[in-house]
């Protein structure tokens, strides 16, 4: 049995490093979030771009991908083109030790881009063109195997998509706990109402600080792991620099964060956190060590361009997680 299936949106990201001027110019929305924009204004962004990086990703792929890498069996229900850029996506899953089997791919649309704008204060600002991504339909999911997976992590932009629904019920039919990330402040503000419904159904819940303050306000850090708590047996809150809370049947533990002299991109920080805490989840580690080992890969992320993380930060973590 496979351990982790991830759903969401298989992008392939373009990374970038920009000036806040460029934001300012070219970029509509805010600094910092992501918004979803079309094909046509995605590739008058991606000109502009130089020298442009082309990594895997998407939010629960990042975290899926890292669990491959760690060893965990796991898969990702998504759709892709039947294009190079598919092929490429899906092959590197593979090649990792994951599961090709729950790819859906289409010949309609290309696969997906994200942008991945970094400016020099290490933020980054996103934009989506979901491509293949956004054609997922309910269809596609009723035909997957809720039942070969113990995990199954959800990725709160698939709260755009179609299939969202049945993805939640296939899940639960399946007894499988379900682990949801909120993704951004955005999201939870256009979807506050449907996700207070959700929450009931969710077993793990991630949230940052924006997130969190976006759902249930801007009230104290311990308050807002309360108000998150009530409703999943796990919830945890990121806080970045500050480390994060996360609260379990009761049993409520802080850990503080990996400080890093000189961070370049918070891309994926907060999936690698995830993997870091679902791989600990599925060893069955203790609160604090799961929670530990969020900290530590999302310690490493930050150092780099980018959701993939060299060899040398693959050592590190295999030697602090006991990775054999």
């Amino acid at each position: 049995m496979a351990a982790v299936l991830g759903v969401g949106s298989p992008l392939l990201d373009v990374l970038a490093r920009v000036s806040d001027g460029f934001l300012e110019k070219h970029v509509s929305g805010a600094k910092g979030g992501m918004e979803m924009i079309g094909s046509k204004e995605r590739l008058e962004l991606t000109a502009l771009l130089e020298d442009a990086e082309l990594v895997p990703g998407g939010s629960a792929g990042n975290t899926v991908f890292a669990l491959a890498r760690m060893g965990i069996d796991v898969a990702m229900l998504g759709k892709i083109g039947h294009d190079r850029d598919g092929d490429f996506y899906k092959n590197k899953l593979v090649s990792l030790g994951g599961s090709e089997n729950e790819f859906i791919r289409t010949e309609e649309v290309p696969t997906g881009v994200c942008l991945s704008l970094i400016t020099p204060d290490a933020e980054r600002t996103m934009r989506s063109d979901l491509g293949a991504a956004a054609r997922l339909t309910p269809e596609d999911v009723a035909n997957t195997r809720f039942s070969d997976y113990g995990i199954v992590l959800i990725e709160g932009y698939m709260l755009f998509s179609a299939a969202f629904d049945a993805v939640i019920e296939g899940a639960r039919k399946a007894g499988c706990k379900i682990a949801f990330d909120l993704a951004s402040f955005e999201v939870v503000n256009i979807f506050r109402d449907r996700i207070n419904v959700l929450l009931d159904d969710v077993d793990i819940l991630f949230a940052n600080a924006d997130e969190a303050a976006a759902l249930v306000g801007n009230i104290p850090e311990d308050e807002q792991l309360e108000e998150l708590a009530k409703h999943c047996p796990t919830a945890v809150l990121k806080l970045g620099k500050r480390g994060a809370m996360v609260k379990r049947n009761g049993e409520k533990v802080r850990v503080p964060a990996e400080l890093v002299e000189n961070p370049v991109d918070t891309t994926a920080a907060g999936d690698l956190w995830a993997a870091g805490f679902l791989y600990g989840t599925v060893k069955g580690h203790s609160l604090e060590a799961c929670a530990k080992y969020g900290s530590i890969l999302s310690g490493e992320v930050v150092q780099v361009i980018g959701s993939q993380l060299p060899d040398a930060s693959w050592e590190k973590i295999e030697k602090a997680l006991s990775i054999k």
